[in-house]
């Protein structure tokens, strides 16, 4: 269920161009950390037993791995979209370069004739 949620939090992230649903996205995204971790606080609480304290702390310990294992994804977005603007710059700073040889041959032409 958790993995579910993680999958389609990353795919509607992915695809979101608004920063406002980004941002409603992730205030829906700490919520549901906090319910969970409120949920683990609640059932340690409860839970006087050693086994079912470590499996706990087990699915803990996988749900803050699927947490970092998002935020890398998202940085690796971050990442993917900044060498996107940079080859882009590139592309006009090429086409710039194209554009002035050309200006420098047609000048060299005007004055050959």
């Amino acid at each position: 269920m958790l993995l579910v949620t993680v999958i389609v939090v990353m795919v509607m992230w992915l695809l979101m161009r608004s920063r406002q649903l980004r941002l409603w996205l992730l205030r829906l995204l700490l919520l549901l950390l906090s319910l969970l971790l409120r949920l683990y606080l609640l059932l340690l609480l409860l839970l006087r037993r050693m086994r079912l304290r470590l499996l706990l702390l087990l699915l803990l310990i996988l749900l803050l791995f699927w947490l970092i294992l998002l935020l890398l994804l998202l940085l690796l977005r971050l990442l993917l979209l900044l060498l996107l603007w940079l080859l882009l710059l590139l592309l006009l700073l090429w086409l710039l370069f194209l554009l002035l040889l050309l200006l420098l041959l047609l000048w060299l032409l005007l004055l050959l004739f």
